[in-house]
This record gives C-alpha cells, structure tokens and sequence, in this order.
C-alpha cells in the first residue's frame, strides 16, 4: 500500500540528519503553534497564501528563500569542517552522507534560495517600474510560486524519509542512473526540480508578457529601467532553456521508472546526451540568476551617484549580447570529454566573446561613479565589492576557457572556487545589495546601514578567506568532493577556508539580524519611510507610497524620459494628488494556486515512493482544481474612486497641492 516506504526509511542511524530534522520539525511546529496563538490564520489565509498581489507573492519567495540560504549554508559550513578535520583521518561525517552533504547544497542554493530571490525582485520590483498595477497573469504567478515552494519542501523531506541525492547538483548519468543510485535520492531531485522548474517556465512566460505589453504609456523599449530590461533578457533565457531542463531530467527519470535507456552505458544510451542537455540549460541558468544583478548595480549606481547611468544603450546592448551569447558556451564544461579540438576552440573562443559585454557594464559602472555625488549606502558597498571579486571571478573564467589550462584544472577546487567567485560575488552580492536598497519600499521601513554594512564586510573578508585557500588548493591538485586526504599541505588551506565560511556566516547573522530590527523598529519615526522616495530615486517605483497600495498607482503615469520619476520630479509633473480618480479593476485572490501546489507535493511524494494511489489522487486533485478554477466566473473586483482618493489623501495629506495629471495619463488607466 506504501510502495517502497517503510519504518527503516528514516534515517534513525544517522544523528545529524536527526538532528538536524528534529530541529526543522520543531520550528514548523513553533510556527503554527504561534500563529494560532495569535489567531492570524484567517489573516495569512486572505491575505497571504491566496494572495495574487504581486508584492505579496514577491516576499513569500524572499521568505522560502532565506530559509534555503541558512538550510544550504549550514551544509557548506559542515562540508568545510569535515575537510578541515579529515586529513589521515575519516572526520566526523561518513563518505555516504558528505556525498548528500554537497549535493544538497548546490541543489537547494541555486533552485531554492538564488532563483526564488530572483523571481522574488521580478515580483516586487518590475511590475512597479514599469507603471503597472499587476502582473498579466496573476493566478499564473500564485502558481508558480507554490510549485516553487512545495518544491522547497518536497526536497527537504529527504532529510526525514529516505536520503539525498549523492550525484552532485546535476545529477550526472551513470551515476544518477538506477543501477549506481538506487534509492530514492535521485526521484526526489527529479520531482522537486521537474515541479520548481514548471513553477519556473510560468514565472518566465508571465513576466515577458508583463514587461511587453503592460508598460505605462510612453515608455518605449529604450525608456525601460536596466533592471527591468536585465529582467526580460533573464525571462527569455527562462522561456528558451528550462524546457531543456524538463526534458533532460524527464528522460532520466524515463531511465530510472521505466527502464529506457537514454543515458546508460548500453543499448544505445550515450551519458553525453545527458551532459549537453543539462549545460544547454545549465550555463544560460548561471546568465539568468546574474542578469538581475547586473540591473540591481545599475539601479543602484545610478540612485547613489545622483545621476543617470552611464553609457545606457550600451548597458542595454550588452544585456542583450550576453542573453544571445549564453547559447553558445555550455560545452567548456566539458573540454575533458573528447569533443575535439575544433569544437573545443570554437566554445573557448566563444566563452571568452562573452566577458567583453560584461566587461563593458563594468566600465559603464565606474564612469557613473565618476564626477557623481557618491553617497557611500549599504548597497554601494555591496556593487563596490561586487566590481572587485566578480572581476577577479571573470578573470579565473577566461583562464578556464582555454581548453589546454582547462584540461589541468577541471574537475579540481579551482573550479569550485571560481564557480562560488561568479556566483557570491555576482549574484549574492547583487540580491543582497537589492534587498537593502528596496526594503523600504517593500516594508516601508528603512533598514539599519551600519548593520548591512558590517554584513556586507563579514561577507567580503569571508569571501576571500575561504575561497583564496580553495584556489590554492586547486593549484595543488586538491580535487573537488574530497571528503578525506592524505596530503599534510592541504589541511592549512581547508582550515584556512573553513574559517572564512565562520566570517560569512557571522555575515548571514547580521543580515537576519537588519530584518529582525527592522521589524521591532517598524513602529519608530525615524525608521519609518513616509516619503516613498527615501534614497531620492529615479524610476517610477519609488513614484509609489511605501509599501505601495494594492493598486500601485492610483493613476498610470505618463513617462517622457529614460529616469521617469527623476524626469517627473524635475519637471514638477504628475506628484501629489490628482484633481480626479477613477475607479481600479483589480484581480481577486484565489486559492487554486495554493491547492495545486499541495496536490502537486501529494503527486511529488507518491511519485518518489512508487505509491501509486496517491500519485493518482494527487494527480487527480490537480486536474480538478484547475477544471474548477477554469469555470470561475470571479473576474476581479473594482476599488471604487472615492476609496482611492481617501488613500490617496492619507499619503500626501489634504494641504499638498494638486499635482498635474494630463490626459494621457488619466486615459491610460
């Protein structure tokens, strides 16, 4: 009746997956225990889980997010203990759970914890620059969300029932294929990732089509914020390569449950089919979680520096340039497999292509700094830091690329280290960097600056202290995934490395620690953000109150210039309260995307376990809520004018001035 669940599923031998489960299980219990206490389930129900607030879905994937942060981080911590500790001896974690150990932490960081965050700014930033009130599909996005979420979950409970894939975060064939790996450590990884990677697709098509059509009016192509341009780039990366993802770990899947044989070693199965599928989508994925970075910086630059950006078409143009050229560089993954070299220099050549459009967004970086007034914030400390460690991560990249010093290093800890040096120093940093510069906006209070400061130093000095140790390491042969060692020069090094992850984990701390404050001090004058505008910004989010209204803009603005906000405060043009308002057309929340999500986990579980029965009740609950969902006449609701006024004359207060709304802008809602 269970399939292949029983008692001795649980790992009950092992103490700190026990451990480490016990304690998960005590903070759900705690969470519910408190919101019952507080009676706040209703609350959470109305205006949370069935939300399609876009602003609402936005903090619930930076929620699922920094829990995938801490829940990753700590296998990185423990994965450097163990390499610290295991020199001529086997350390304190078995060869069988270390393998779990750096699987999880690639699997969880990059699908759980970097692409949520990104998908989280997407929510909350893009719809706001570009003077829209939603998102085109909002149920769409409720969806994606909690196929996202319960993914999170699904892979998580491996660590209660059964165990964790121990192939590495891309789960190679042969080793992924049923014969080398037959537990359940592999189906848990396809469910989880076939499931965020729909939730993924959707949260794609969604937001091209938002930034496409549901731009404010005279805001061309070429009047975009960078990151809403750096936005759609990622989104067509998105709509181009996840698919590529579903099927290759589809086909696996076929191998493991049906017995084909599309990546074995026999019946003409071939392993490098697997390999080119998954880099096709794999080096795009590392362009799609960068990109928003890259739009966070320019954002950033150009608010702290009190002027426009530099150089914004070739920031564009260079946007563009790398969302092509990321088609034509996943086989440098694999210079050691025997392509040839023909195919070999043309990716090489082609990888080095690549980092010229960076390199100009570098450049274009810098020239805002110069000659502008640079107020020294938490988040220019983060795009600073960002400029220094993502070059030096680019240069070890362009090393890479020749195929000849590739064949020395691939597969040892250089490659670790560079790996970690794009992506801390591009992506983490960037999302950090954001975080603090549109929590304001978000929450309407203004984070603690000598607090993400010292994050900010914790996780710039940490950085360099555990990953200068692994390039070393990798220079002297140190292979990656070595859980013990033989040689007595590399425990200083992996010693050295252990301590920078201390130093970054101090840095998470003191992260958490701003949000925490933030939230104590939300009720204190001086915290609070009254204006909307607290760093002076200049595209239309920060047009809004903070956090905005359900509406966002209580009429759509007209935009004449690239900085649209900064043009209109300039001008004197659309501020303050309108001399008349309409009534707003706004979607109602649903809970399909919610109950989708469940019988999604339902089917997931089943699916990992071979319970037939409840993989066809899940299945079955899905195709029903979607059937019910479709015949839903509810097509929104209408805030009526004179409640927008009210809001609206909350904000600004009844004495300020009436602002100039033309009649472009009023029509235009």
């Amino acid at each position: 009746m269970f399939g292949k669940l029983t008692l001795d599923a649980m790992p009950l031998d092992q103490p700190i997956i026990m451990g480490a489960s016990v304690f998960m299980a005590l903070v759900v219990f705690g969470v519910f225990w408190l919101v019952t206490l507080e009676g706040k389930w209703k609350y959470l129900w109305v205006e949370w889980l069935t939300s399609v607030d876009h602003k609402r879905i936005g903090v619930m994937y930076m929620i699922v997010a920094v829990l995938m942060l801490v829940r990753g981080f700590a296998d990185a911590v423990m994965m450097r203990l163990q390499q610290a500790v295991a020199f001529n001896s086997p350390g304190y974690l078995p060869p069988d759970h270390f393998d779990q150990i750096f699987t999880a932490h690639g699997v969880i960081m990059i699908f759980f914890m970097a692409m949520a965050l990104m998908v989280g700014f997407f929510n909350l930033v893009v719809p706001l620059q570009i003077g829209a009130r939603d998102v085109a599909f909002p149920f769409l996005n409720s969806l994606s969300f909690w196929l996202t979420a319960v993914s999170a979950v699904l892979i998580n409970l491996s660590l209660v029932a059964g165990e964790f894939a121990k192939v590495g975060w891309l789960a190679y064939p042969p080793l992924s294929e049923l014969k080398f790996s037959p537990g359940v450590g592999v189906d848990y990884y396809i469910w989880a990732i076939q499931l965020s990677g729909v939730g993924t697709l959707m949260s794609g098509v969604n937001f091209f089509v938002t930034i496409i059509k549901m731009r404010a009016p005279g805001m061309s192509l070429m009047k975009m914020p960078v990151f809403t341009w750096t936005a759609l780039c990622s989104n067509v990366l998105i709509m181009a390569t996840f698919p590529i993802l579903t099927v290759a770990v589809a086909l696996l899947g076929l191998d493991r449950y049906i017995g084909t044989h599309f990546f074995t070693n026999e019946l003409g199965g071939n392993a490098m089919l697997y390999l080119n599928l998954i880099w096709a989508w794999g080096h795009p994925e590392v362009y799609i979680l960068v990109l928003p970075a890259f739009g966070i910086y320019s954002e950033v630059m150009a608010t702290f520096c009190k002027k426009p950006l530099f150089g914004y078409r070739t920031m564009v143009y260079a946007s563009c340039a790398i969302m092509l050229l990321s088609f034509l560089v996943w086989a440098h993954h694999f210079f050691t497999m025997g392509s040839g070299a023909d195919v070999n220099a043309f990716f090489g050549i082609a990888t080095m292509i690549i980092a010229i459009p960076t390199g100009v967004k570098i450049f274009n970086w810098l020239f805002t700094m110069y000659r502008g007034r640079v107020q020294f914030a938490a988040p220019v400390f983060w795009t600073i830091g960002f400029v220094v460690t993502f070059s030096i991560g680019g240069m070890t990249g362009v090393m890479m690329a020749i195929p000849g010093a590739d064949f020395v290093l691939h597969n040892s800890l250089f490659l670790v280290a560079h790996f970690h040096n794009a992506i801390i120093g591009g992506v983490v940093f960037g999302y950090l960097a954001g975080l603090q510069y549109w929590f304001p906006k978000v929450f309407g209070v203004k984070p603690d600056d000598k607090l993400g400061k010292a994050s900010f130093w914790c996780w710039f000095v940490g950085f360099y202290v555990a990953f200068v140790p692994v390039y070393v390491l990798g220079f002297m042969g140190a292979t990656r995934r070595t859980n013990h060692y033989d040689v007595a020069e590399w425990q200083p090094y992996f010693i050295v490395a252990a301590l920078g992850a201390a130093i970054i984990a101090v840095g998470i701390l003191l992260q958490v620690l701003l949000w925490v404050m933030a939230f104590v001090n939300r009720n204190e004058a001086e915290c609070k953000d009254m204006t909307g505008d607290p760093w002076d910004g200049r595209t239309l989010e920060w047009a809004t109150s903070s956090p905005p209204a359900v509406y966002n803009f209580a009429l759509i603005p007209q935009v004449e210039d690239i900085d649209a906000f900064a043009d209109m405060k300039e001008a004197g043009r659309g501020l303050g309260l309108a001399s008349k308002y309409v009534d707003i057309h706004m979607p109602s929340n649903t809970s399909a995307g919610f109950f989708t999500g469940m019988c999604s986990l339902v089917l997931g579980f089943a699916a990992v376990w071979h319970i037939a029965w409840l993989a066809l009740l899940g299945f079955i609950g899905i195709v029903l809520t979607i059937i019910i969902k479709s015949f839903d006449k509810n097509d929104g609701y209408y805030i009526p004018a004179a409640m927008v006024r009210e809001i609206e004359e909350r904000r600004f207060g009844s004495s300020v001035p009436m602002g100039i709304n033309g009649p472009v802008a009023e029509e235009a809602y």
